[in-house]
């Protein structure tokens, strides 16, 4: 569940459900569309979280693919353990575990005056045999499960088989034998200590003791009771990085943080201040399931790794110029000629003798191929900006946004003989196109680069961009949608009813008058619904994979592919009369969405440039 939805359409309403149902309504939810057969891959594409190879990292004998873990304080009926692995986490956390089950005597819930999370006072748990079966159903994935124990009595040889690494509170250990017969039932695997970030100089003493047989320290979060309720508060750097700064030179052992991380910059300053691992709490609700995402981005870009230019990159680029231009030539044709002379000779009518039979049918045929060439123009804009912006530079989201529209772009043509009309000039435009895509497919293939962000903190620019995302997946949903929808009317009704009333014809009447005369309107309809489709995905997947504080090409990118599809989209129905408000409302209600994705990201897209300026 990315930013995008979870703020503005499910936190609202979630939260308002009473005791812990909005919270196992969520996590079911993701764990059932995640068994479901492609459903990984659903969620990879809404969220684009996995994280880049760049962070991969080993410890304790095993190979983490991001620092970022989650806590099992937020899971804790493991309800989405099968949907956290794939949402960009190097490592869950399973527990406490203890061994029978606990049921809490009051929900969790984020407190907006305190700024905490607040939990029951008795940790809720669902019992060692409960855990077992669960973590058994588990599918077999790379992220170690990380269990921490809530009670010596749950450790088993059955728990040992199924988790990679322990954790247990040091006030749990009474002595050495105690840790010692821990480590026996175990079977020797990693065991580390958790200690509060508060009392990290009070249990200097015991760990240096113990530490010969711990493989690391967990530093948690601290909490306090009030009215019988455990409260965390959500961000607790200043404490944590202390405990960081202490233990790092006091003990020689890995470190890792859990909790109090509430936007970016707090993680990347518990990583850069010693912790090996970093795993969210409550900040992950607070800030929402993107945070993960954020911080990987804001992490490669502290790195500062320059990407090396990818040379194929020109042959997209020319391959959007194509399309753009192609687009501008059929705009042209649209406002003049619009029959052109292998339309007559298919139909053997001139356009001379179409305009005087009908001359709204005429209009009508310019508006679709008017609407086609402001399409074609937007779509190879925003391939050029693909190319120029993300391809050239080897991030891997906008080759893959740009293939993915492309080929459904390819494959559009076959739609253009539904009715049986071929145009040969278009057929020729898409030859001509072909041996550019095939040939910076093949040259771009080593475009891998992760993407970056300067997005650090939860400022009042992010929030408000979040729902400028939203505006843009809607914009790019609907794009899709309707490019489906009229692909498939071109190919099998072609005319909807305000089209039979503008043109003042019934199919019927237009086959009396020339039986040719449908298969070419088909055409044009098919053809636009086929570039809208396209251009529908190019929006989407810049929407769901491209938004990163300071990317202001992207921001360009909408402001300028839009305005060519938007303006003869909505004034050629102005031009020819064809002002039905029902017909255009979809129009509309884009035109609205387009304005506001605009407005609302704006200065999340252009603030860093402005500041560099």
């Amino acid at each position: 569940m990315p930013d995008w939805s979870y703020h503005p359409m499910f936190k609202p309403w979630l939260t308002r459900l009473p005791g812990n149902s909005g919270r196992e309504f969520i996590h079911k939810g993701m764990s059932m569309i995640a068994n479901i057969p492609g459903g990984t891959h659903f969620i990879e594409f809404l969220g684009h979280m996995a994280p880049s190879e760049k962070l991969t990292k080993n410890l304790f004998g095993h190979e983490f693919q991001s620092p970022v873990g989650l806590s099992g304080i937020i899971d804790p009926q493991l309800s989405g353990i099968q949907a956290f692995p794939h949402l960009g986490f190097g490592c869950i956390e399973v527990g406490p575990v203890t061994s029978l089950p606990s049921v809490p005597a009051a929900a969790t819930f984020l407190s907006q005056k305190d700024s905490a999370l607040v939990l029951p006072e008795k940790t809720e748990s669902i019992g060692l045999v409960a855990t077992i079966s669960r973590l058994k159903k588990l599918r077999k994935q790379q992220n170690p499960i990380l269990i921490r124990l809530g009670e010596l009595e749950a450790a088993t040889e059955e728990l040992a088989d199924l988790g990679d690494i322990f954790v247990i509170g040091l006030d749990l250990i009474k002595s050495i034998q105690d840790l010692t017969c821990l480590k026996q039932i175990l079977r020797n695997k990693p065991v580390l200590f958790a200690i509060k970030h508060n009392q990290t100089p009070a249990s200097l003493p015991k760990l240096k003791v113990l530490r010969a047989l711990a493989s690391g320290i967990v530093i948690d979060e601290t909490d306090y009771v009030e009215d019988g309720k455990r409260k965390t508060p959500l961000q607790q750097t200043d404490g944590m990085l202390d405990a960081l700064r202490l233990l790092k030179k006091e003990i020689n052992l890995p470190l890792i943080t859990c909790g109090g991380i509430l936007e970016p910059a707090d993680g990347l300053a518990f990583l850069t201040g010693g912790a090996e691992l970093i795993f969210l709490t409550g900040g992950y609700v607070a800030t929402g399931p993107g945070l993960t995402k954020r911080i990987h981005e804001a992490l490669l870009d502290t790195r500062q790794i320059a990407n090396e230019e990818v040379p194929g990159w020109i042959w997209f680029w020319f391959f959007g110029l194509f399309i753009l231009l192609g687009g501008t030539v059929a705009l042209f044709f649209s406002l003049t000629k619009v029959i052109l002379f292998y339309d007559e000779a298919f139909m053997q009518m001139s356009r001379l003798e179409l305009m005087a039979l009908n001359p709204n049918l005429y209009k009508f045929m310019s508006h679709d191929r008017m609407t086609l060439a402001g399409t074609m123009i937007s779509g190879g804009f925003i391939y050029m900006q693909l190319a120029r912006h993300g391809i050239r530079y080897g991030i891997h989201w906008a080759r893959r946004a740009f293939n993915i529209a492309a080929i459904i772009g390819f494959l559009g043509i076959l739609l253009f003989i539904g009715f049986g009309y071929f145009d040969w000039l278009h057929g020729l435009f898409w030859l001509i196109l072909l041996p550019f895509y095939i040939v910076g497919y093949r040259k771009t293939s080593l475009a891998h680069q992760p993407p970056t962000s300067k997005n650090r903190t939860n400022h009042s620019i992010w929030k408000k961009a979040v729902y400028g995302q939203l505006m843009f997946v809607m914009l790019g949903f609907s794009f899709v949608i309707g490019g489906a929808v009229i692909s498939s009317i071109g190919a099998t009704n072609v005319f909807v009813d305000t089209d039979l009333q503008y043109i003042c014809m019934t199919p019927e009447q237009m086959n009396e008058l020339n039986e040719k005369l449908i298969p070419v309107i088909a055409h044009d309809r098919a053809g636009f619904g086929s570039a809208l489709l396209s251009v529908g995905l190019l929006v989407l997947l810049l929407a769901l994979w491209g938004f990163h504080e300071g990317a202001s090409w992207l921001w360009r990118t909408f402001l300028f592919g839009g305005i060519p599809a938007f303006t003869t989209g909505i004034l050629t129905h102005l031009y020819i009369g064809y002002i039905d408000f029902i017909h255009l409302l979809p129009a509309y209600f884009a035109l609205a969405m387009y304005l506001a994705g605009l407005w609302l990201s704006k200065d999340f897209f252009m603030k860093a440039n402005e500041k560099s300026a």
